[in-house]
């Protein structure tokens, strides 16, 4: 019989018995559909971080003091400590048990940027805390954080009203901020009318009457955490911010842009050599120097992690599907023995008998990896657009379930599909 015959049988076969075809290929369809919606999810995540990534700082280098007995190279422990803006990452800058010398200084920093012309600039934060921006009884939250210029060229803001602020603002250690638009419809009503005006910022660490210097767009804090989360932010000059809780220039953690051009795997293991006599003297803390791609290396391996587990339950509803093809093809061999013995006995061969139930099963898991396919899409689609991320199916996952229904029916479907070809014909027409 012709393959194409074979194939028109196999689908004359499923319609007359729908239901229990289409059960049949439940455990097909359930399986395929969720390794496609997780391969779909994990392709759109993947993509979408990694644009972020490249587009935030994709030859920066990141200099944090560790503890000695750390890994040399980051890993989901180490940035699960790090908070935002780095600073508590091994115990805060006021933790008790540091030494002076547990820390990257000012001082440290300037000869760094006076040694290395490679570096484009040194991105530093300090996180005030928490406060209450107050204007003529109106009021709003928000973190106070102090930053230095190099601080936007990794944590880009825009600008809606107003302006950055000026190198004197950096130097002289002006009381002027930088306020998100939300705070400024809070307090004045729009942007444009906070700009030039002052509001009083009360916290933990006192109260500073501070003017609005511009008004930036609120955004998704994106930097080297990926946070993902939407944050109001009072951002004010380091020195600034250095005077309103009395602290000093010592930190954990910095952030360097380098020049365009230049190779960030070279200038890294100079700028650890930069830092380790500084820390030399320290039993406790050293200097563990990374760029972006370890970070994205760790993000990867965590989500292929997370993708391989749940194609593994995938995998697991695959097999249980290709035993209920097996089971059903074994029901129809039984249903159809009369008919089998009657081709064998006007001379059908044994590789044709085979051939035409191999070609069912393959119908049967083709139809349903088909159908868990456009399921799977479908459910991936719907849950990117839910975390915000632009849908991407993954191709390769689509030729993958393909493959895996074809070879769900060639496997399932030999055994059945062998026994009906080895049945004796005299028997099969006996058969009742």
């Amino acid at each position: 019989m012709h393959i194409i015959d074979n194939i028109k049988l196999a689908l004359t076969s499923l319609k007359s018995n729908k239901m229990r075809s289409f059960l049949t290929m439940l455990g097909i369809i359930i399986g395929i559909a969720a390794v496609i919606a997780i391969s779909t999810v994990g392709n759109s995540v993947t993509s979408y971080v990694s644009n972020m990534m490249q587009g935030f700082g994709a030859n920066d280098i990141f200099v944090m003091v560790v503890k000695r007995d750390s890994k040399s190279e980051m890993t989901a422990e180490d940035i699960r400590k790090l908070s935002v803006d780095g600073l508590d990452f091994g115990g805060s800058s006021s933790s008790k048990d540091r030494a002076e010398s547990d820390y990257i200084t000012t001082e440290m920093v300037k000869d760094l940027c006076r040694e290395f012309p490679d570096i484009y600039a040194v991105n530093l934060s300090h996180t005030v805390g928490s406060a209450l921006v107050t204007n003529s009884g109106k009021t709003s939250n928000a973190q106070v954080t102090g930053v230095t210029a190099g601080f936007f060229l990794t944590n880009p803001i825009d600008i809606q009203a107003g302006s950055f602020f000026s190198r004197m603002d950096f130097s002289d250690a002006r009381k002027t901020c930088l306020i998100d638009a939300s705070t400024a419809e809070d307090l004045f009503g729009s942007s444009k009318d906070a700009v030039g005006k002052e509001v009083e910022v009360s916290g933990d660490f006192g109260n500073t009457v501070l003017t609005v210097s511009g008004v930036f767009k609120r955004q998704v804090q994106s930097g080297m955490m990926m946070t993902g989360f939407m944050s109001t932010m009072l951002y004010v000059p380091m020195n600034t911010s250095r005077g309103m809780d009395n602290s000093v220039g010592k930190y954990t953690y910095i952030e360097i842009s380098t020049q365009a051009g230049v190779n960030p795997d070279t200038l890294k293991a100079e700028i650890r050599s930069f830092f380790a006599p500084y820390f030399s003297g320290s039993r406790s803390y050293r200097v563990a120097v990374f760029t972006l791609e370890n970070i994205l290396k760790m993000f990867y391996q965590m989500l292929n992690m997370i993708t391989l587990a749940i194609s593994i339950i995938g995998g697991i509803a695959l097999l249980v599907g290709g035993i209920g093809v097996m089971n059903i093809m074994l029901v129809s061999v039984t249903e159809r023995t009369r008919e089998i013995g009657t081709r064998k006995a006007l001379g059908a061969r044994n590789s044709a008998i085979r051939q035409q139930f191999i070609v069912e099963a393959l119908i049967i898991c083709l139809i349903g990896g088909a159908i868990g396919i456009a399921l799977g899409i479908g459910m991936g689609t719907l849950a990117t657009n839910v975390l915000g991320y632009p849908a991407r199916p993954s191709v390769s996952g689509i030729v993958l379930a393909i493959g895996i229904s074809t070879g769900i029916g060639l496997f399932f479907g030999y055994f059945p599909a062998d026994k009906a070809a080895r049945l004796n014909p005299i028997e099969a027409l006996r058969y009742e």
